[in-house]
């Protein structure tokens, strides 16, 4: 199984070089990728620019895959976007897993001058473009431009992989048309990510695409024999599930999106993912756990890790 990661501690700011060592760190643990998100206008944590921050993590490691879980195509130019995508392909010498994503927050469009009608056919847009860029071919955004040769070529031929971000029915048919790898929303319960892959398997076939083999699964993961340590992180993510909008459930539901407790547990648990969904790739994160001190997440980051050596 490919294990993958997202940040377990994130500045406030955008400091390079925290994320190059956690990144480093991961890479020497065995987990085989490291993931950030995009996320604009927060006060604390926000990261409108992962492509730069991995950077530097790529700059501080050798093999582990840099990816974004959602690089989001609608705010974006198409002809640029390819090139930064090439840029890091080619800094990290081949090594770039993209995710994309539409982005779903009215307010997050409209700051970007994004109807929100519009960011469907924008995503489509955006990929299709970056995609023939990256081919080789001459591209115009508008009619009457000249067409121009995106450079440089990403490493990866005749791309680096693209994932799809998706967290609704629109979204599911979208990814299974491209017939791309689906990444779905860390919070979806295990029943419910069963029938969305089901939805995404039926959405490749009518689009006469085949299935991909990666089944990638984001999931909070916390591993520890302190007890009363995992009591303190299943509260600490009962009372962050109630208090972020997220729906309400029922007590004892942080199973549905997490799997916290002592390691033989973690281990077990992880591997009925592989057994009842198919899983191939686990995405360990939301792991900025509230009241839970650092080290007792780095901790787990490396228990999680040797799990699977």
């Amino acid at each position: 199984m490919h294990l993958g990661l997202t940040p377990w501690l994130l500045p406030a700011s955008a400091d390079a070089a925290t994320l190059a060592r956690q990144g480093q760190l991961a890479e020497s643990w065995g987990y085989r990728s490291f993931w950030l998100p995009e996320h604009h206008f927060a006060r604390s944590g926000a990261i409108p620019e992962p492509l730069m921050l991995l950077a530097a993590v790529a700059a501080r490691t050798r093999t582990i895959l840099l990816g974004t879980t959602s690089f989001l195509l609608p705010l974006r130019n198409p002809l640029q976007a390819a090139e930064q995508v090439a840029v890091l392909d080619c800094l990290s010498n081949g090594r770039v897993v993209l995710g994309v994503g539409r982005g779903y927050s009215p307010s997050l469009l409209s700051a970007f001058s994004v109807s929100a009608r519009e960011k469907r056919r924008r995503f489509e847009w955006c990929l299709e473009h970056m995609i023939r860029a990256w081919r080789g071919e001459p591209v115009a955004l508008v009619d009457g431009a000249e067409p121009v040769i995106v450079a440089p070529q990403p490493v990866q031929t005749p791309h680096p992989p693209i994932w799809v971000a998706a967290f609704g029915p629109k979204a599911l048919a979208q990814a299974g048309t491209l017939g791309a790898p689906y990444l779905a929303s860390p919070m979806e319960s295990k029943a419910r990510l069963g029938n969305n892959y089901r939805l995404h398997a039926e959405a490749c076939e009518a689009a006469g695409r085949p299935l991909p083999p990666e089944v990638p699964i984001m999931r909070t993961v916390f591993a520890s024999s302190d007890s009363r340590l995992t009591e303190r992180v299943r509260d600490s993510l009962e009372e962050w599930a109630g208090s972020s909008g997220a729906p309400r459930r029922s007590p004892g539901a942080v199973d549905d999106w997490a799997i916290v407790g002592e390691p033989e547990l973690v281990r077990d648990r992880i591997e009925g993912y592989r057994q009842d969904l198919g899983m191939t790739h686990l995405v360990v994160t939301r792991l900025r756990i509230g009241g839970i001190d650092s080290a007792h997440l780095e901790r787990s980051v490396e228990t999680v890790a040797s799990l699977f050596e």
